[in-house]
């Protein structure tokens, strides 16, 4: 293959990217998906759901939560991260609020119902909390918009947080308040009498699963985030934890 024709073929594979770029809406970096909002009740044991966020006030979210569609969120690997989202005001000037603009935390799993729902394959869609909902949207009839989102890096207050969970050699380690991408794409502990981190596995949305007995053992943590930043976490955990603890680090992803 001659340099004229791998050139070529490099420039076809660039337009071809640009058009599957502008099939997908993007808009200055912004993408086209729709909002609703769920429920009155805006207790924060309830906005947690498929992530395993028992209190979105104690995992450092407050209520800018959101429940996405499956497209987003990715088996449960999306928990934790971030999306900038503005109402459409061109599409949908009655409803949309101005250049209203609010950032809001994956925490839960909007299902498809597989029979032309919002949230089913392969729609984007964001399910808010009803505060964060109004935010960008007016009061009213309207239960849907249309809305531009891009992913943003998360801004946390202080240490990524570690709640243990389980039973004997059964243990579940719950892991919020992440900054950067917010996303963990892998996680590994490693007790005081260990040299070698072991890996853990997601059990599902933010718990992550070891089968070793880890009790009565300082713990540290290594997180690799969706974008690739690793953080470690040196014994993070005193030897007198107990299932059901939390405890805060010093470190953060930026």
């Amino acid at each position: 293959m001659g340099p004229f024709v791998t050139l070529s073929v490099l420039v076809c594979q660039f337009l071809f990217f640009v058009c599957l770029l502008s099939l997908k809406g993007i808009n200055g970096g912004w993408l086209n998906a729709h909002a609703t909002f769920y429920g009155a009740n805006q207790s924060p044991a309830t906005l947690g759901g498929a992530c395993g966020y028992d209190n979105t006030f104690h995992a450092g979210f407050g209520v800018n939560t959101a429940a996405v569609s499956g497209a987003l969120f990715r088996g449960g690997e999306a928990c934790g991260a971030c999306y900038q989202l503005m109402c459409n005001y061109r599409a949908d000037p009655k409803w949309c609020l101005r250049r209203a603009v609010i950032t809001v935390t994956a925490t839960n799993f909007c299902p498809p119902n597989n029979n032309g729902g919002w949230c089913d394959p392969p729609r984007q869609h964001f399910d808010m909390s009803m505060p964060a909902f109004f935010r960008i949207a007016r009061q009213g009839n309207e239960g849907i918009v249309p809305v531009l989102y891009r992913r943003v890096s998360c801004t946390r207050r202080g240490g990524v947080r570690f709640t243990l969970r389980g039973q004997s050699n059964f243990n579940l380690v719950m892991i919020s308040n992440v900054g950067g991408s917010g996303d963990i794409k892998a996680a590994w502990v490693r007790d005081s009498r260990a040299r070698s981190w072991v890996p853990l596995h997601r059990n599902w949305g933010a718990n992550w699963q070891s089968s070793f007995d880890l009790r009565n053992q300082k713990l540290s943590f290594k997180l690799t985030l969706v974008d690739g930043k690793t953080l470690e976490f040196f014994n993070v955990v005193p030897s007198t934890w107990r299932f059901g603890q939390t405890f805060s680090s010093r470190s953060q992803f930026s």
